[in-house]
């Protein structure tokens, strides 16, 4: 029998290595589709036939095939046993519809938390500090005018900051706020021992909202999370709280949170994701006084490398032992069961 295939979606930046070293278990392959009609196509004239394994370079690839939906699911050849997916979040696969077609998933943990974390911390220092309308004012060259100052901002120390999600990432988030003189308070959906929180304080959500001066968003997105915070939530916060999303951008009802910033519940918010990415929401991009990143959380090379090299290591264990090494959480109970190559 010949090799097995491994099918690239996506471009690779970095680990050409460790790709081309697949080729002594696999016969590598690529796509030229540019969009999803196109991905549709080479899979109905067979172009695919015989991949078992997929390296799934998001966010690139999901331009070229769209949401991992049942449309695409259907349309995949009987041989793909095996999406290695690069990313922490996967909400561009329907896992449920995978796992009824007998594909099993693997996403890209841990390698990103550190970037993930001090993208928080700089959204957290820039929107405490106001330093997006110094930047501004630097640009529109009215630094020094005659127009009215920008606000002062706020010293981090002793400034109360929730973490909604406190994971790996939320704990490195609280390490490093804890330098800045921040005490850090955490909401999951239960408790953590007391060794796992590293001292940050438990409470309830609706005193996490209630006592937060800055609240840190690191949940994944799922039906559960859609719109955690939207309009009743602000309505419990502190006024003059500071929101800072590194997660998912539907984790926040964005027109809800427009108009908490218009009411000034909310002061300001440093944004990384959005709910319609890469569309932002006007009222956001037209507020001087919020600090916006293009979803760059991860964007370093040496983060971006790592994830590359993880998300390839996925596609070799699932040729070489039938196992993904970094299965989702919704398909570890499968892994007993999962296929041998």
């Amino acid at each position: 029998m010949g090799k097995p295939k491994a099918l690239l979606l996506g471009k690779l930046d970095h680990a050409h290595d460790a790709w081309f070293a697949v080729s002594e278990v696999a016969e590598l392959t690529t796509t030229q589709a540019t969009n999803r009609a196109e991905f549709l196509e080479e899979l109905a004239s067979g172009k695919h036939d015989g991949v078992v394994a997929i390296c799934d370079r998001a966010p690139p690839s999901i331009a070229q095939t769209g949401k991992w939906d049942e449309e695409l699911l259907d349309a995949l050849p009987e041989s793909v046993r095996f999406n290695a997916h690069m990313g922490a979040g996967y909400d561009s696969l329907d896992i449920q519809a995978c796992t009824a077609r007998g594909i099993f998933v693997s996403n890209c943990p841990k390698v990103f938390d550190q970037a993930t974390a001090d993208c928080a911390m700089f959204l957290i220092l820039g929107t405490l500090r106001g330093f997006n309308n110094g930047i501004m004012a630097i640009r529109n060259g009215t630094w020094k005018g005659t127009v009215p100052p920008p606000p002062l901002g706020h010293d981090p120390q002793g400034k109360v900051l929730g973490i909604l999600g406190l994971g790996r990432i939320g704990l490195d988030i609280k390490k490093k706020a804890e330098v800045f003189g921040m005490k850090v308070i955490y909401h999951n959906r239960n408790k953590l021992a007391d060794d796992q929180a590293k001292g940050a304080e438990y409470v309830s959500f609706d005193d996490l909202l209630a006592k937060s001066d800055v609240l840190s968003l690191n949940l994944p997105l799922t039906s559960k999370t859609r719109n955690i915070i939207s309009t009743k939530e602000f309505a419990k916060m502190k006024e003059g709280i500071i929101i800072v999303n590194t997660a998912r951008g539907g984790i926040m009802d964005e027109d809800a949170l427009v108009d908490a910033l218009d009411s000034g519940r909310v002061l300001s918010v440093g944004l990384d994701v959005y709910q319609q990415e890469p569309n932002i929401h006007p009222g956001l991009v037209a507020n001087p006084h919020i600090c916006l990143l293009p979803h760059m959380g991860t964007s370093t090379v040496e983060t971006k490398t790592r994830m590359e090299e993880w998300t390839i290591g996925n596609v070799r264990s699932a040729l070489e032992t039938g196992r993904l090494k970094s299965s989702v959480p919704e398909q570890v109970h499968l892994l007993a069961s999962s296929p041998k190559i």
